[in-house]
């Protein structure tokens, strides 16, 4: 049985991995290949492309890079023709996949939808388009179902992998020591995303927070978790050129999550993997002029950080486009010391946050669903071949 995947992007890289080792755990004999990163690629996924080399984010950014995405896209649909999987498997990245999911449809090959676009928070009539698109739809959050049921999808929602996969690996001592952390010291944690261009907007203007934050607590230690795609280099010299002490890490992020007093994070999977590890952050979103100005005819939600939108309230700051400066986030960041009344109270809810993404064993939930679309997709190809 062959099974194409794609996500072009660090979480959906992630994602894609705990589904490859569940689908080969289940089948040792199944072939899995497509469009993932070297996460996908060290759990069995034959890579076609990395995602790593057309990661790109935005309306403008989308349109400046056209020919480089159409020509994966002509890739990915000359690989698919020829290896004529019996599912392709769509993780997240809609703007992308989802034209993908056109080129399958003409090649009669089954599309099933792990992560869909967010069509419960802009352009609902996505919704309907893609359900005629995709046989299965699975969901991470229970939010994304309702809008999927209405427009006739077959969708369900089987728990959040982060349950899995989120965890310290060493004991507070040990992470403390492994990091040099001392007790006396409050450890903050920048974390920019893992797209480069977004990284280079928005890693700046934290370092300039973190001056605010330490000039007000000086026994502030500051860190950054680097993402995969994001030269540890770039991110020191950033750091030196701000006149920032932060140290820049590989290792062990979710026992330094489990270390921390706060974060000051973009939105996005590491929000929701920080409210797993029971981390606060002040939560930004900040994108280009024209990419907000057309996000905002079209975007209707209360809230954008996962944590806020599961509760449906405001349990931690947000901040968008222009609220994104140094004053704001320092201040915002300022309440979220150990032990202030913010950070208690914003640690409760995120308990119960956490608690609504469903029991552990996700991946290997969704992975069943996957290999059981893909064989009944076999399936109907033998039997078509047996009637010829």
């Amino acid at each position: 049985m062959k099974i194409m995947l794609s996500a072009g992007e660090a979480s959906g890289d992630l994602h894609g991995a705990s589904i490859a080792e569940a689908l080969c755990t289940m089948d040792p004999e199944v072939q899995l290949f497509g469009f993932g990163g070297p996460e996908m690629e060290r759990a069995g996924v034959r890579l076609v492309e990395n995602y790593q080399d057309y990661s790109v984010m935005g309306f403008w950014e989308v349109l400046k890079n056209l020919s480089k995405i159409r020509h994966l896209l002509d890739r990915l649909t000359d690989e698919m023709a020829k290896e004529k999987p019996d599912l392709l498997v769509l993780i997240d990245y809609p703007d992308f996949n989802w034209r993908l999911a056109k080129r399958a449809k003409k090649l009669e090959i089954p599309v099933f939808s792990y992560i869909p676009p967010s069509a419960w928070a802009w352009r609902k009539g996505r919704a309907k388009s893609c359900a005629k698109l995709a046989e299965e739809f699975v969901a991470v959050y229970p939010f994304e179902t309702e809008v999927y049921r209405k427009a006739g999808a077959n969708i369900s929602f089987v728990g959040n992998p982060l349950v899995d996969t989120v965890h310290a690996d060493l004991t507070h001592l040990e992470a403390e020591q492994f990091f040099g952390v001392k007790r006396s010291e409050h450890p903050v944690l920048l974390m920019p995303g893992s797209r480069r261009q977004e990284v280079e907007i928005i890693y700046p203007i934290m370092l300039r927070a973190a001056k605010l934050l330490r000039r007000n607590e000086p026994s502030t230690r500051f860190f950054t978790p680097a993402a995969p795609g994001v030269p540890v280099k770039w991110l020191r010299e950033q750091a030196e050129r701000a006149g920032v002490d932060v140290s820049v890490v590989t290792e062990h992020r979710y026992d330094l999550m489990g270390l921390a007093d706060f974060a000051i994070a973009v939105s996005g999977t590491v929000v929701m993997e920080a409210a797993l590890m029971n981390l606060p952050c002040v939560v930004l979103y900040r994108m280009s002029p024209i990419t907000y100005a057309i996000g905002k005819l079209f975007v209707h939600v209360d809230h954008f950080s996962l944590p806020n939108i599961l509760l449906d309230k405001r349990l931690q700051p947000e901040l968008l486009q222009d609220e994104v400066n140094p004053e704001r986030i320092a201040r915002e960041g300022a309440k979220l010391y150990r032990g202030m009344k913010d950070a208690l109270r914003v640690k409760v809810g995120l308990k119960h946050a956490s608690q609504l993404l469903g029991p552990p064993g996700a991946a290997e939930r969704v992975a069943d669903r996957i290999w059981m679309a893909a064989k009944r997709s076999s399936d109907r190809k033998r039997n078509i071949g047996d009637m010829k």
